[in-house]
């Protein structure tokens, strides 16, 4: 797996290669749940891999090692007790992060020893045991909303002797108690920055987390830095992937009108917009924004984006300067005018975020100037336990 990935460019730290080699996944990732059913199925049928037993061990072992995102727990389950074999139903509230998302990230973040480290929704702990094996025994913890994957994370964890602390709790809060932090990775999806993880980041501090929208077809990663003066920069980047959603946040989906596209694309008109490449990150992100509430669908023979709540799509021509539009909404108008407006904000790919101390509108901006692209960011969902905090309040 080191040796894939180092080849691949997908691992360059030598820090983190050695992490890899010494943290033993098979402690980490004991079990993994296995897909049966095909897309849409209701309930779903999977498989669980027991990595102990002789029958299911060298498709468990090819699996925790491959780049999959390993299924761990379906419906907040305890972990402690799971019999192998076949089972129906529920959904996966847990799992194992996709292997080269972990990495980037980690190295993003340039890890070394001695930093004080947090996990924010760690899971079963894979990004944390790396992070702990080059910082060092104490430095680094992690806060786990789930009980019992908090149990599960610790438990294995002591088993590698890296001295990692998991904590259970909302990592929307993060973790004052062990703070301030070097360096902050968060395991979740965020609709914004939660003002604590940045009262939380050291002088010279990093944290990357990824902002998540409503569609789960252009992701965004945020990297915070605090300089050695205190000051707070913020930037995104579009990217092909991102982290799970924080809980309670619910994701649009193009399934439920798959088939419905397939046999009625719409009606066919020109069309100035080509479909724009898929490694367009700035102009995807923006989209994110700035068509809202629209899904791709990345199954399709040619570029398809849904408005599902709307029952509106748009199907991109074979090249030939075409597309087909069906629905009260014309999406496909929406993205040619924002492809305009992107194109005259000179095709920025990063974008700069304002994070003002103690809360308040979190602006996304491409620069300065009337033909920037801007946006705000939706404001969190109120934590439980924690009164609203007013903008500007400490």
């Amino acid at each position: 797996m080191v040796e894939r990935l180092a080849s691949d460019g997908t691992l360059t730290d030598p820090r983190l290669r050695d992490a890899l080699l010494h943290v033993a996944r098979e402690v980490l990732l004991p079990h993994a749940y296995v897909r049966v059913s095909g897309p849409g199925a209701d309930p779903i049928d999977w498989r669980l891999l027991d990595g102990s037993h002789p029958e299911d061990r060298a498709e468990w072992l090819d699996l925790i090692h491959s780049d999959e995102s390993i299924l761990l727990q379906r419906d907040g389950e305890p972990l402690d007790a799971l019999g192998r074999g076949p089972v129906t139903g529920g959904h996966m509230t847990s799992m194992s992060t996709f292997t080269p998302a972990t990495l980037e990230a980690l190295q993003v973040l340039r890890l070394a020893p001695g930093q004080r480290f947090l996990d924010l929704g760690p899971g079963p702990g894979v990004s944390l045991a790396l992070a702990a094996a080059i910082t060092g025994p104490g430095l680094a913890a992690g806060v786990e909303r789930d009980p019992h994957m908090a149990v599960f994370a610790q438990r294995n964890l002591d088993r590698l002797g890296l001295g990692a602390t998991v904590v259970e709790g909302d990592a929307l809060h993060g973790h004052a108690a062990g703070g301030p932090y070097d360096r902050m990775h968060s395991g979740i999806g965020v609709p914004s920055v939660p003002p604590a993880w940045v009262e939380q980041l050291a002088p010279g501090g990093r944290l990357l987390t990824t902002l998540a929208t409503r569609t789960p077809s252009w992701p965004g990663q945020l990297l915070v830095i605090r300089t050695p003066r205190g000051r707070i920069e913020a930037t995104l980047r579009g990217r092909a992937r991102g982290y799970r959603p924080v809980h309670g946040f619910t994701w649009l989906s193009a399934l439920d009108h798959r088939a419905r596209v397939e046999a009625a694309p719409g009606t066919t008109r020109r069309t100035r917009l080509g479909p724009p490449p898929d490694d367009a990150y700035g102009f995807w992100l923006a989209a994110a924004y700035l068509v809202p509430n629209v899904v791709r669908d990345f199954q399709a023979e040619t570029m398809t984006v849904v408005a599902p709540e709307e029952d509106s799509w748009a199907v991109a021509g074979s090249g030939d300067g075409t597309v087909r539009v069906h629905g009260p909404r014309d999406i496909w108008a929406e993205l040619e005018a924002l492809h305009d407006r992107w194109k005259r904000a000179g095709r920025p790919d990063t974008y700069r975020v304002d994070l003002p101390a103690g809360g308040g509108p979190q602006v996304v901006a491409s620069g300065a100037g009337p033909s920037a692209l801007t946006w705000l960011l939706p404001p969190l969902a109120p934590v439980p336990g924690q009164p609203p905090r007013r903008p500007g309040a400490p």
